[in-house]
């Protein structure tokens, strides 16, 4: 992984937040393409000039940079990566356009449907809560193990892309840490074999993959920032 976080001026730059599953979805797909890059952590309590002047709509986070032109919003970074870079790592989009349709579903299924059920989990006032949307998150992962079989081949493939991992694989997968983590949050596994074995084997092996594990954080870690970013609000 050394090789791949460019040392000196890179034509590429990632501007984010460790934490956030939409920067680790931009860093997972860099690394996937074997792309040299650079990160700036940035502070989404203070954002730099450089973030706010590279996405003054949104102010938000993950910003890529290549060449200096700024590309904002992650799920347009992970396709731009693979559209500006076709010859280096494998393709995150399938050629067939059939395809490519269907993944882009599930992609927008993971950032319309699972993140808004999942946040409670994060930021929900009460325990119940908490358990109540991540007994929510259990349910539309429940739609992705489903999804797993379609998107895949149904042929027993490793991953959502088939042999090699694709773009459902790098949008799901940047969830993975805070869905492992929301166990320890409010007592409910919801990454659970007895119920989507599928996807549960599919996130041992994502995760597991070079230039993937490097970037996925550590569930004490993610409990931690939890923790603070809880008492800041007032939270329980």
């Amino acid at each position: 992984m050394a090789g791949r976080v460019a040392d000196k001026d890179p034509e590429l730059k990632v501007l984010g937040v460790w934490s956030s599953p939409f920067v680790i979805r931009a860093r997972v797909a860099l690394n996937l393409k074997g792309l040299a890059y650079r990160y700036v952590e940035d502070n989404l309590d203070s954002k730099s000039e450089l973030l706010l002047a590279s996405n003054p709509v949104h102010g938000k986070v993950p910003v890529l940079l290549h060449d200096g032109r700024p590309v904002c919003e992650s799920r347009v970074i992970v396709e731009y990566i693979d559209e500006a870079f076709p010859a280096s790592g494998p393709c995150l989009l399938p050629a067939d356009p059939y395809r490519r349709a269907v993944d882009r579903f599930w992609a927008s299924y993971a950032d319309d449907k699972l993140f808004p059920t999942w946040i409670p989990v994060y930021n929900g006032r009460t325990s119940e809560d908490r358990v109540a949307a991540a007994r929510q998150v259990v349910a539309v992962l429940e739609k992705f193990e489903q999804a797993f079989d379609e998107c895949s081949g149904s042929g027993g493939k490793a991953f959502f892309g088939g042999d090699a991992a694709g773009l459902v694989d790098v949008v799901l997968g940047g969830f993975l840490g805070w869905l492992r983590a929301s166990e320890a949050m409010c007592g409910v596994r919801v990454i659970d074999p007895a119920k989507t074995p599928l996807l549960a084997a599919w996130a041992d092996r994502f995760a597991a993959l070079d230039g993937v594990r490097e970037v996925i954080p550590d569930v004490q870690r993610l409990l931690e920032y939890n923790k603070i970013r809880r008492a800041r609000r007032g939270l329980p």
